[in-house]
């Protein structure tokens, strides 16, 4: 009977909070287990993808190395594209299994590493590239203010409609790359928004799936 560590992942505190996606990753984990394994230990892991600072991930590893068990994930696919994360699997030395890709081992992951990190510089590199078509082209990127002091009300409605517009043109010429790689749902494509850092049309880092269809409805109308 081998012993095992699980690391259940979600990639926002929301998602952390409220379960979404974490109960059947425990479930494929338990599953899993059946009564094979024994289960020493249980880590949640709620940060950005992007980051390389991982706590959890860390104690993790550590509980598995001094107990001797195995690292249990239920889904290395989600994982394929984190770089940070693949590297210090690989490195850690410790045995893992993934639920979903039972036949993983140090060389497939590290090839995965490979694989993500040049596409992250990819997708960076379009994105930016994107960015600066789009100021080639004398639009103005980033935030505006709305309302303008000492002007009617009827211009600054106009005003900010028309700011609304150019910040949902430009936020198209990213979704459209997005669209382009094969990830077509709302959900999906805030997801890729978020991973690739780029600001709501308020300013903020989260993105919701109905804020892309807000740009996506704002832009089959032709506005």
């Amino acid at each position: 009977m081998a012993k095992i560590v699980a690391l259940y992942r979600v990639s926002t505190t929301r998602q952390g909070r409220s379960g979404l996606g974490l109960e059947a990753q425990k479930a494929a984990v338990m599953s899993y287990i059946g009564d094979r394994h024994e289960l020493v230990g249980e880590f949640v892991e709620v940060e950005s993808g992007k980051r390389y600072n991982r706590p959890m991930l860390e104690a993790a590893l550590h509980r598995a190395k001094v107990t001797g068990s195995i690292l249990c994930i239920a889904r290395l696919d989600r994982l394929s594209r984190n770089a940070a994360f693949l590297l210090t699997l690989r490195d850690s030395g410790v045995k893992f299994v993934a639920v979903d890709m039972p036949d993983a081992n140090e060389m497939t992951v590290g090839i995965m590493a490979v694989i993500a990190e040049g596409e992250r510089k990819l997708i960076s590199t379009r994105t930016r590239d994107a960015l600066s078509a789009a100021r080639a082209r004398g639009r103005i990127l980033g935030n505006s203010t709305t309302l303008v002091a000492g002007v009617g009300q009827a211009r600054a409605t106009a005003r900010a409609i028309e700011i609304a517009d150019r910040k949902a043109s430009d936020l198209m010429i990213v979704i459209k790359d997005i669209q382009a790689e094969g990830i077509t749902t709302a959900k999906g494509i805030a997801r890729e928004l978020q991973a690739r850092q780029v600001e709501t049309p308020r300013g903020g880092a989260a993105w919701q799936a109905v804020q892309v269809r807000r740009i996506l409805d704002r832009s089959a109308e032709g506005r």
